[in-house]
């Protein structure tokens, strides 16, 4: 989209940085390189990118179906282009669906990716905006637990057609919001357990559920 940025791409990262067993220290070997380049009136880098095409994830046809992005800490990448694009058709005064987006991080003042721009978003009626911050508080709080508080609203917008999206750790989160989702289908949409696991499993075979996870 013209409206948009056409031109430039935008990685989202977070830096590693860790201490082994052995007590030396050692950093992710791909952040800890782009962490380094830093570009000024006396230097520049090039990164050779490898793009790949995904086709199994992406926004719907129709600009008017809702979605729910679910998308912690750097999870968050894809979503930001989708809201940009739905943003963008908006001020064009297109018709566009509901933007739910749930996202969380340990803290809010130190993790918060793109937090002026999303609280923004979310000033204007563009999206949704349900925030977990897990060290924030005396109880962790995860993206599921707070989609556990909003059932209600991920419910309502399933049952217009909306799509639903996670995007980042494969290990624990993807897999705790999977069953999340189930929960959220048997209570409020009073379902069996076997009923809301098959109407996940039909969201999946329609492609309205779309997963981009990495362990």
């Amino acid at each position: 989209n013209s409206s948009i940025q056409s031109r430039e791409a935008v990685v989202s990262t977070q830096s590693t940085g860790y201490t082994t067993s052995s007590g030396r220290p050692a950093e992710g070997v791909c952040t800890g390189w782009l962490q380094k380049m830093v570009p000024s009136e006396m230097d520049e880098y090039s990164i050779p990118v490898f793009v790949r095409r995904n086709q199994g994830f992406r926004l719907p046809r129709r600009a008017i179906t809702p979605i729910i992005m679910i998308g912690p800490g750097t999870g968050l990448a894809p979503f930001r282009g989708f809201i940009q694009h739905r943003a963008a058709l908006k001020r064009e005064g297109k018709e566009v669906g509901e933007n739910v987006l749930f996202f969380g991080c340990r803290h809010q003042d130190k993790d918060f990716l793109y937090s002026d721009e999303l609280y923004q978003y979310a000033d204007e009626g563009t999206i949704q905006l349900y925030t977990a911050f897990s060290r924030d508080t005396e109880k962790k709080v995860y993206v599921q637990h707070i989609m556990e508080d909003n059932g209600h609203v991920i419910w309502e917008l399933l049952e217009q057609g909306a799509h639903f999206y996670v995007c980042g750790d494969a290990r624990h989160m993807a897999r705790d919001v999977h069953q999340q989702l189930i929960d959220i289908i048997q209570l409020h949409g009073k379902r069996e357990r076997k009923e809301a696991e098959a109407y996940v499993i039909s969201m999946e075979n329609s492609f309205r559920y779309q997963k981009d996870v990495w362990s």
